[in-house]
């Protein structure tokens, strides 16, 4: 792959070209030269694009494709085409498919539908087999064949001397394990916030209470064993306390918090609409400072869209009966750069790589070509004609956001919004 990317807006901390403007030449899929003005005597294909910025590849904790079992939902190669299109190089995907992905095999074949894209997909491992809970799944051979996590997609793991075998075992080979946060024996058929809004609207809640224990459990046990551990999509103030707690203590933990719960309130769910169903649920003006504060003070480590591709039946009926989950692949810059500064939307999108075992490579010359580009300026409403993914379950359907993206170039490939 041969082009030349013109007057391109250089986001990278990590370079020497921060903040600058220049002409970027890549050449075999690696960046050869950096200059404000480079010549094509080459008549390499020229990339001339309005507002052009671009930084480090963007990576995305949680994702889930559907692939296997659910490929009516979405299948790995739209999937990765969809976070590519989103300005995303790596993404993380979850193992809630069917069968639930808990063998070496099964990461064997989730990394063979990958193989060769330009979006670099790492597989997680159920953290049980089937995600039940009840035995632990061959976690070192799926580490092997390239899981880079184990979790149980969004169910807890209620065994306590579980998630201590699991911690410790996987210290063995550095593997990090997921805990999600919430104690079901508190949440029990909640589906919303408990709070004023839930009382209002006659829905069951789902307080606080249950995160907080979970996660203060969760921590106890990982300083007793000295493991890894990643707390995924937090959405309380009570969550952002202990963490940040335990993390002053030296504790290998990291979290993150999905994209919707720092955008939204349980205010919302005043016109009961399905999109707005999603697991942790939307909590109070409180709770969501307190996670956005967390995300500037460090103690949240990452953000993630939670991208969740849920076919239309799963949505349109009663509140209920409808399922959690939400799609964020293609939301996810506007929503950041909306709520915080390009520079530090930025920041986000890049942080993670290193807990996931991913290269960091910075924009300069000499180093393989992996970056995201796009206009931080670019205001709009979100519709479905901005949607790419085979679901269309979007949370953020109607909003106004700041920022579209261009595309990604990565693996020695660009793909680009037409």
């Amino acid at each position: 792959m041969n082009l030349l990317l013109k007057s391109a807006n250089i986001i990278d901390s990590s370079s020497e070209f921060h903040n600058t403007v220049q002409d970027i030449l890549i050449e075999k899929g690696v960046i050869s030269n950096i200059a404000k003005n480079i010549e094509n005597p080459n008549n390499y294909k020229e990339i001339n694009l309005e507002n052009l910025h671009v930084s480090q590849g963007w990576f995305d904790s949680s994702v889930c494709f559907g692939e296997p079992g659910f490929e009516d939902r979405e299948t790995i190669a739209n999937g990765l085409k969809t976070a590519a299109l989103s300005g995303f190089t790596a993404v993380a995907m979850n193992a809630d498919t069917h069968p639930v992905l808990d063998s070496s095999s099964d990461i064997a074949f989730v990394k063979s539908k990958a193989q060769n894209h330009a979006v670099h997909l790492l597989p997680i491992g159920a953290l049980t087999n089937n995600s039940d809970g009840e035995h632990l799944s061959e976690m070192f051979d799926m580490k092997n064949a390239g899981a880079c996590a184990f979790q149980d997609y969004k169910k807890p793991i209620t065994n306590a001397n579980m998630l201590k075998i699991a911690l410790q075992y996987a210290s063995n080979f550095n593997g990090l394990v997921y805990s999600y946060p919430q104690d079901n024996s508190i949440t029990r058929s909640g589906v919303v916030n408990e709070n004023i809004t839930s009382t209002k609207l006659g829905l069951k809640g789902n307080p606080n209470l249950a995160e907080a224990l979970q996660v203060a459990r969760d921590l106890f046990l990982l300083e007793y064993t000295n493991g890894k551990l990643h707390i995924p999509t937090i959405s309380t103030a009570e969550a952002v306390d202990l963490i940040r707690e335990a993390k002053k203590k030296k504790l290998d933990v990291s979290c993150s918090v999905a994209i919707h719960n720092l955008f939204f309130t349980d205010e919302v769910l005043t016109s009961f609409d399905t999109k707005y169903k999603i697991q942790p649920p939307l909590r109070t003006k409180k709770d969501v400072e307190a996670l956005i504060e967390g995300v500037k003070d460090g103690t949240i480590d990452m953000v993630t869209s939670d991208h969740n591709p849920l076919n239309i039946e799963l949505k349109n009926i009663e509140f209920d009966y409808a399922s959690y989950g939400t799609i964020g692949l293609e939301s996810a810059f506007g929503v950041l750069n909306s709520l915080f500064s390009t520079k530090k939307t930025i920041s986000l999108l890049t942080k993670g790589k290193d807990r996931f075992g991913i290269e960091n490579t910075s924009i300069s010359i000499g180093n393989k070509a992996n970056m995201s580009l796009f206009n931080p300026n670019h205001k709009y409403t979100f519709e479905k004609s901005h949607i790419h993914s085979k679901s269309k379950n979007s949370i953020f359907l109607n909003t106004e956001l700041k920022g579209s993206v261009y595309g990604i170039i990565a693996n020695k490939k660009m793909i680009l919004n037409a």
